[in-house]
């Protein structure tokens, strides 16, 4: 994840080749429950950090971050879930959020927000995903239906610092030895706190 970026534009072809990728992600019943808001005009970026980042210049550890000349804000649709698993080739009659176990509403968004994030580090360009601190808020200022929840926005630019780290890489990455399970479940040890 890139915190810090120039304010030079994005190639709009490489913008578009993005958002051709993310609805390449799979779906539940390719019911592609997606929807994502582009914001590439220096206008509708300033007005989206206005919303979502008020206080930006106050309390920021990040400044350069709100150079980035593109947002993409991801979006699901659970009734497109709802209305698909009802069809006459799933099997179910109703349209009752019982039958799912997990939202994959939520999921299949995030696999297409993965897909727009791979997508960028292919370009050699950065992004940040963040989350939105004021749902309510960035619904009106953005016309967005409540039919559609934003799961995140994705910063996109050329990054300022490519040398740079993050302070969350300061805890280091977990090695696969203790995250894996193989076959059956496992307690694993937990050492130095980590």
């Amino acid at each position: 994840m890139v915190r810090s970026f120039t304010d030079e534009p994005v190639d709009p072809q490489v913008v578009e080749l993005i958002l051709e990728n993310a609805i390449r992600a799979p779906s539940a019943g390719f019911s592609q429950g997606w929807a994502f808001m582009l914001l590439d005009q220096p206008e509708d970026v300033n007005r989206f950090w206005d919303v979502n980042w008020p206080n930006r210049e106050e309390d920021s550890q990040w400044p350069q971050l709100f150079n980035a000349p593109v947002i993409i804000v991801a979006l699901s649709h659970k009734q497109a879930y709802l209305d698909r698993y009802a069809e006459p080739d799933k099997g179910w009659t109703d349209k009752s959020e019982s039958h799912w176990p997990v939202p994959y509403w939520h999921i299949d968004t995030a696999f297409a927000a993965m897909n727009m994030l791979l997508t960028v580090v292919d370009q050699g360009l950065g992004a940040l995903f963040f989350g939105l601190f004021d749902v309510p808020k960035f619904r009106k200022n953005f016309g967005v239906p409540e039919a559609y929840d934003p799961i995140g926005a994705i910063a996109i630019g050329h990054p300022a610092q490519k040398d740079r780290k993050s302070g969350s890489l300061k805890r280091g990455r977990r090695n696969l030895d203790e995250v894996l399970h193989r076959g059956r479940w496992q307690e694993k040890v937990v050492e130095d706190g980590v």
